[in-house]
């Protein structure tokens, strides 16, 4: 016979409150502050290099040392430039030479003229289609994003709103500017 759903609430009940109950038996009062003993502070010297050493430089010891060390009068050998220097067994990756005709993406059209901020993402006018990809240049430099929403309309003067963050960081002005002159490259 199975036991019903109510029995088996309350005994898993019952095991989930004795799972908390000897962390609650267990547990006591904090102690009232005792004074720390002053032995605890006691100074405390640690041989060092300079100690093991005594006078004279820093050296360190021969388990620090690597392989291959040299010493202060060991001498410095100079490559000799007659003998041709063995194979080298490496891979030698072949790389095409770079084109002379690459050069940058040119962008479709260029479009001047004022941007303000806005809070909600970057929004430009209805000739720029969403998720454009731009490149917005002001006096403070460039930043590359792309249009989120449609923008201001062309009576505004406005060809552009920026993000706030994005218009303070290219337009080289102050918190208090509203406008700035930019030139927005649409690709």
């Amino acid at each position: 016979m199975r036991p019903s759903r109510t029995v088996a609430r309350a005994a898993l009940t019952a095991l989930l409150a004795l799972g908390a109950l000897p962390g609650l038996v267990g547990s006591r009062e904090p102690s009232q502050d005792r004074p720390l003993d002053a032995a605890l502070f006691g100074q405390l010297n640690l041989a060092t290099a300079r100690d093991r050493q005594g006078f004279g430089p820093i050296l360190p010891d021969l388990t620090g040392r690597s392989a291959g060390a040299l010493g202060l009068q060991d001498p410095f050998a100079e490559l000799d430039t007659s003998e041709p220097l063995p194979p080298d067994d490496r891979a030698q990756p072949k790389l095409k030479a770079p084109s002379s005709q690459w050069r940058w993406k040119p962008p479709k059209y260029s479009l001047t003229g004022y941007a303000s901020f806005y809070d909600y993402g970057t929004t430009a006018m209805r000739d720029v289609p969403r998720g454009t990809t731009i490149v917005i240049c002001g006096a403070g430099g460039c930043i590359e994003t792309k249009v989120s929403d449609y923008g201001p309309a062309k009576s505004t003067g406005r060809i552009i709103d920026m993000y706030r963050p994005d218009f303070f960081r290219i337009c080289g002005c102050g918190w208090w500017s509203g406008t700035t002159w930019v030139t927005v490259r649409v690709y």
